[in-house]
């Protein structure tokens, strides 16, 4: 078996650069009545986190299109050390739905144990979301961004219209939002952890410098939409993937990761605007959103970063109204 998943700090490369480790599971649920993981109600189970940014695109896609029956869920607790992410226990007490202990297999303790069930010689990480096959005891994917766009149509033809009609990729914009999710994912989603887990000044100066060239980009970008959303007055999957990292951005990662050149709430105007519409009126996106997981994971999870694990109190709020502004703000108006 497996020893326990490497530090994250050991993905940096010599010159210090945080290097993400691809997923590796990477099949696909298919609407095909010959497929191999056909779309079927109660057949799969998806394991989450909700201070995991890439899990929580699969909570917030699967509210979207109306599918939680076909996906039941289950958040693991905000902590993870060196078994990586661990299941809540009976006696936990952490806000958000289902977080509880393992409720297809029980007696696993760990994450780790899903991944280890389906091959006691897995070598790679345990990570969320992970989709599960009950029925043939076997991991589909952990890859977010494929898991979101199973969503999108394999299960649209058991789906009511209001949720069929729903294109979080519509044809028209579809070029456009593979052109913006590169630079996003790369600069942004995955620039703060680039930022958080360098190990040298060099690597961290380069990572923060091309976050906020893109962040600028972004709000630039929404200065020129319609809105409310990113392209306009159809919410897509550059709202999903984008808004994952923004609503954890001055909660966590602005003091944690060293993303300090501006924060959200008083740099970034049509970014504030943009996620306080997502946050506050569309429930997919705020019942979704727990920063008791998301500020205790990474403050207390990263030893590494913060070694006497204290949780900064702030900011607060967590999330502005949609129509208030910080002081500053209000002040320069």
């Amino acid at each position: 078996m497996a020893n326990a998943q490497k530090d994250i700090l050991s993905w940096a490369d010599k010159s210090g650069e945080f290097k993400r480790q691809q997923s590796s599971f990477r099949d696909w649920i298919s609407s095909k009545p010959d497929a191999e993981f056909p779309a079927e109600k109660g057949r799969y189970h998806l394991y989450v986190s909700y201070a995991c940014p890439w899990a929580h695109r699969a909570l917030i896609v699967r509210k979207l299109k109306g599918l939680e029956d076909y996906f039941p869920y289950t958040s693991v607790h905000w902590e993870m050390l060196e078994k990586g992410w661990r299941f809540a226990t009976k006696s936990d007490n952490e806000p958000g739905e289902e977080v509880t202990p393992d409720p297809v297999h029980e007696g696993f303790t760990h994450l780790r144990d899903v991944y280890f069930s389906v091959n006691k010689d897995y070598e790679g990480r345990f990570t969320v979301p992970t989709l599960y096959d009950k029925k043939q005891k076997r991991i589909v994917s952990n890859e977010s961004s494929e898991i979101i766009r199973m969503m999108y149509t394999e299960f649209d033809h058991l789906l009511d219209d209001k949720y069929k009609s729903l294109d979080l990729l519509p044809k028209d914009l579809k070029e456009k939002i593979e052109e913006t999710n590169d630079w996003t994912y790369n600069d942004i989603n995955n620039g703060v952890y680039k930022s958080g887990f360098a190990t040298s000044q060099d690597a961290y100066e380069k990572a923060v410098t091309t976050l906020f060239k893109s962040l600028d980009r972004a709000e630039a970008d929404l200065a020129k939409s319609s809105g409310p959303f990113y392209f306009g007055d159809r919410i897509t999957e550059q709202d999903v993937r984008l808004y994952t990292t923004i609503i954890r951005f001055d909660a966590v990662y602005v003091q944690h990761f060293k993303t300090n050149l501006r924060d959200i709430r008083s740099g970034y105007p049509n970014l504030h605007k943009w996620v306080r519409n997502l946050y506050w009126n569309h429930a997919a996106f705020g019942t979704t959103t727990e920063f008791t997981h998301i500020k205790k994971h990474y403050t207390k999870s990263h030893k590494q970063i913060n070694p006497h694990s204290i949780t900064p109190l702030g900011p607060v709020p967590d999330i502005l109204p949609v129509d208030e502004e910080v002081a500053a703000v209000k002040a320069a108006k």
